[in-house]
């Protein structure tokens, strides 16, 4: 399970930020927190703010370091791919100030790994548009009630690597590249530890669909086993009868290929049953209402996290979606005879009704705030304090005192004028 992440001059977050699901003390929704290695954790964060505060950032730098874990293996070298790779995943800084524009992004996690034994890691790197100037790994037993200890550490071109085994050690100081990380790179080079750390990241997943081209990607993937596995297809209708029971199976149908076409493809047809007759009727799955659409679309990414665990990132998890389908989501991660392996999800929302529904407690509440000069900040609610420097209340109204102001993180209201005025 993800303790907490941190990050640093990224986009619009030019200084630390830190989103941390480990519990406070308050005493609201308890059962939401799980207890493991030492820690209690919760399994669901949900991120507010304005338009334009940096919502959508924090998921960024956490694809960012996801993904650059997963695969700057292939960025080291100079062949023209491996050069492509590097191009596309160099980090974008705050680009406001002339010192961060210049200066290196950094990325941390710390993290519970329950599939070997609950070792706590802590694991991070400081990369620029030149590559990786600092990298560390460390780790906690669940014995040892906090204290780490090193398993490598690097900085610049310098490299200590106690908690790895010398013919590991040899192996990677002869591939490493200053664009490829040393996790990434142990990891394909079967190092138990390392792979381990790599496997967690592998787990996890980011969907963003506030873009249009990746909405489109995610709309487009099947469930694994859907086209020929009635099975699979049954599963689904299961799932879609939790919010709509008016489809009661679906039909598959493959589509002839093009010349240029090397990848299957396939029509989908939801089954709904007529009405006041034993009959039934296929309409087009993409006929079908946007959020059923949604919804569709959020089923393999879901059942994978709550399959397999691990952390989900969702950026605009409300649009298209009924306030109360949202709920459902959350309550589903929240409940261990649906999340038994402990997945978390992270989303973003402009739902403030999400504030007031008894399903967050207040540390599962959090806010993005972007000043005047561009930079974006993170808060907890549990750690927020009123003028008077008092904390909130469980018992206040969350939802009206953030439509007033009170927490910050929303838009500053101006009439918009879009008229046409000419000289």
């Amino acid at each position: 399970m993800l303790l907490q992440f941190n990050f640093k001059n990224f986009k619009s977050f030019r200084d630390d930020a830190t989103l941390d699901l480990t519990a406070t003390k308050i005493t609201e929704y308890s059962n939401h927190v799980v207890s493991i290695a030492n820690e209690r954790v919760l399994p669901v964060a949900a991120i507010f703010g304005a338009n334009a505060s940096g919502k959508s950032n924090i998921q960024e730098a956490f694809r960012f370091m996801h993904l650059y874990v997963l695969k700057s293996f292939l960025f080291g070298g100079d062949d023209t791919a491996k050069r492509n790779n590097r191009r596309s995943m160099k980090p974008t800084p705050f680009l406001l100030d002339r010192d961060s524009c210049s200066a290196d992004s950094t990325f941390e996690v710390f993290f519970i790994d329950e599939e070997n034994g609950d070792k706590e890691y802590n694991y991070g790197f400081s990369v620029g548009q030149e590559g990786i100037s600092e990298e560390w790994l460390r780790y906690s037993p669940k014995s040892s009630h906090g204290k780490f200890k090193r398993i490598f550490y690097r900085c610049g071109s310098q490299l200590d690597m106690p908690g790895i085994s010398p013919k590991h050690q040899e192996n990677i100081r002869i591939a490493l590249q200053k664009e490829t990380l040393v996790v990434s790179l142990g990891a394909k080079l079967k190092n138990a530890r390392l792979r381990s750390v790599w496997k967690w990241f592998e787990k996890n997943d980011v969907a963003d669909f506030g873009k249009p081209f990746e909405n489109f990607v995610i709309s487009n993937q099947l469930p694994e086993g859907f086209v020929d596995n009635e099975a699979v297809q049954a599963d689904v209708v299961r799932y879609f009868s939790t919010f709509d029971s008016s489809i009661i199976g679906f039909d598959v149908e493959k589509i002839d290929k093009g010349e240029d076409d090397d990848q299957d493809r396939y029509k989908i047809y939801a089954i709904h049953k007529m009405i006041g007759k034993d009959d039934v009727v296929k309409i087009p799955l993409k006929q079908e209402s946007a959020g059923t659409l949604k919804m569709f679309a959020l089923y393999p990414i879901l059942q994978a996290a709550l399959r397999d665990g691990g952390v989900l990132f969702v950026d605009e998890l409300n649009a298209r979606l009924h306030p109360l389908l949202v709920r459902m989501l959350t309550v589903t991660f929240t409940q261990l005879d649906t999340n038994p392996k402990h997945a978390q999800l992270i989303f973003t929302t402009h739902d403030a009704w999400q504030l007031n529904n008894s399903s967050l407690r207040r540390d599962e509440i959090w806010f993005v705030e972007k000043s005047a000069d561009g930079v974006s900040s993170l808060y907890s609610l549990a750690d927020f304090s009123d003028d008077d420097g008092d904390k909130i209340r469980k018992d206040e109204n969350f939802e009206k005192n953030y439509m007033l102001g009170k927490y910050g993180a929303i838009p500053t209201m101006k009439l918009i004028d879009i008229s046409h005025k000419g000289d």
